[in-house]
């Protein structure tokens, strides 16, 4: 559940703290106060599209951060799966800069806006008025039966084999595309292979080959010089190495007078050892460098039919080529047995096939059974909401193969009078209807959901009296059993039965116009109440009626 939220320039908020609990509380306001403002941060929270329009102004970046108490709620196996830290309370910030970049981060660590939003699903619901569009979509409904079957892991077995169904179905049209493909291109493919195979390439050679050329047209020049260089270090004229010998001996004579000149006499000894191993090899380079006309001509022979080769594959190196071949062998061999492969593939699609449809069976009565259930439930909810003539019914098709839900289509038909047959609920039920339909199917599947918080965004607009408090009534037994139930209300029945109760105002300071929310005290919230219901001017009958309404919640 939502115990803390933090919110810094959001909007018209600049500075907003304020704490939660579980069971039903309501949140009331003004019309234009940013009761919407608030939701719209919550939203954004969850991983919802942010916007530097939503700084407040003079802001350089707005601050969200909520703290969720998920102990109870069985999200460890989520974090895991995203490699971060669990805890049973967990830390969601969302920051927002002025350039437009955002920023999420979830007990600290920084997550993609796309693991924000699956979090923010699992953590948060938040019904508003379009959010009753989903009573038309074919895998909302779905759902709905899933939640109430209660049948968690059948499902989760079905679709991580569906997954492996696909995978192989998708792998069995590669196979079969190669396959085609391969067997037009065999002889073309026989002698790029061919040609390649008897070019006897090595990884490496090009660049070995290279470095060989260069030396080879230039061994004359390489091979005075390295002379020259030896000469100039141990020859009879200017001898290198025997001054260095000289000027350590005399360092060394003087030590026993002057400390410093043994170190520097040892340093100029190494100096002598490294320079005469250096002439030393000099010297054998020398000997090895060989012109050789015959091998430049084999080497460079070498090189075109290699720089060749490149070009005609159009490739940048010999590694490139190597790669090239054992892709002609790969696909050789896929002909040579690729009819084999292909029936192997097909009977594993058939096994899981089978596999799949007896999966798909069991979940197909599982939500006939959750479909008895719902149509029984969900008409007594109803009535009890208004509607003494509702007509509720699932219906089942099955789908044409299989899908990643199942086989399963179902439609939720609705009539609300006895003279007409139950249609398709989207096609023929008001939106006030829809409401109330959604409100029922919120309060059934609320404990299978596994959702620790549902916020209700004016759910009960449209309806007054007796409705607005079974609606309530409806909504605060959804807040039993550690669960939390916002409600944004402008009816003072439904903000009567919340065990706490929250005002959004707007007020006018010297930073301008400011949002805040607040919880309100016992009589704050008699006072809210009444003007609810009175308007401006309280009176003491209204006064009463507040009073009258709480002590019956």
């Amino acid at each position: 559940m939502l115990k803390h939220i933090s919110i810094r320039n959001f909007a018209l908020i600049e500075r907003v703290d304020v704490d939660f609990s579980t069971g039903f509380s309501v949140i009331t306001g003004e019309t234009g106060h940013g009761k919407s403002v608030f939701l719209g941060a919550i939203s954004m929270l969850l991983g919802q599209r942010s916007d530097a329009k939503a700084i407040r102004e003079g802001a350089d970046r707005c601050v969200i951060e909520g703290c969720f108490d998920i102990s109870d709620f069985a999200m460890q196996g989520w974090f895991d799966e995203n490699d971060l830290e669990y805890d049973g309370e967990c830390i969601v910030r969302r920051e927002v800069m002025a350039s437009g970049r955002s920023r999420a981060f979830v007990n600290d660590t920084p997550v993609s806006v796309a693991q924000l939003k699956e979090l923010g699903a699992r953590l948060v619901d938040i019904h508003s008025q379009h959010q009753n569009l989903l009573l038309g979509d074919k895998n909302y409904q779905l759902r709905v039966l899933d939640i109430l079957s209660g049948k968690n892991a059948l499902l989760e077995n079905y679709r991580k084999q569906y997954d492996v169904y696909q995978s192989l179905n998708g792998e069995l049209k590669r196979l079969r595309e190669v396959l085609e493909n391969s067997r037009r291109d065999e002889d073309w493919l026989r002698f790029q292979l061919e040609e390649l195979e008897s070019a006897a390439i090595n990884d490496g050679e090009l660049e070995s080959l290279e470095q060989e050329v260069q030396e080879l047209s230039h061994a004359e020049d390489i091979q005075a010089a390295l002379y020259g260089v030896c000469s100039g270090i141990d020859g009879d004229e200017n001898n290198l190495l025997q001054a260095l010998r000289e000027s350590a001996n005399a360092l060394s004579r003087v030590s026993a007078h002057y400390g410093a000149a043994a170190e520097l006499s040892d340093r100029l000894e190494n100096c002598y050892i490294e320079l005469k191993d250096c002439c030393s090899e000099i010297a054998q380079r020398a000997e090895r460098v060989q012109y050789s006309p015959e091998r430049l001509e084999f080497v460079e022979r070498r090189l075109a039919l290699i720089y060749d080769l490149m070009k005609k594959h159009r490739v940048e190196s010999v590694e490139a080529l190597l790669e090239l071949a054992a892709g002609f062998a790969a696909r050789l061999d896929k002909i040579e047995c690729g009819d084999d492969d292909i029936r192997d593939l097909e009977r594993r699609i058939d096994i899981l096939g089978k596999e799949l449809a007896a999966l798909a069976g069991e979940i197909t009565e599982a939500r006939k059974a959750s479909a008895g259930y719902l149509q029984t439930e969900i008409v007594s909810l109803l009535v009890n909401l208004g509607m003494p003539m509702i007509r509720f019914v699932v219906d089942f098709a099955i789908t044409d193969g299989f899908t990643p839900l199942g086989c399963d289509v179902v439609t939720f038909l609705f009539s609300a009078n006895s003279s007409s047959a139950p249609q398709p609920l989207c096609d023929v039920a008001s939106g006030g209807e829809m409401a109330r339909v959604m409100l029922a199917l919120k309060s059934l599947v609320a404990s299978g959901a596994n959702q620790p918080t549902l916020i209700f965004d004016e759910v009960d607009t449209g309806v007054s009296g007796v409705l607005a408090e079974r609606m309530g009534r409806m909504m605060q037994q959804m807040g039993c059993a550690n669960r939390q139930v916002l409600s944004i209300t402008h009816l003072p029945q439904v903000a009567a039965l919340g065990s706490r109760h929250y005002k959004v105002h707007k007020e006018e300071t010297a930073n301008g116009t400011v949002t805040d929310i607040v919880e309100l005290e016992q009589q704050e919230r008699v006072r809210e109440i009444a003007q609810m219901m009175s308007g401006e001017v309280l009176t003491d009958a209204a006064m009463n009626a507040a009073n009258l309404l709480l002590s019956q919640s």
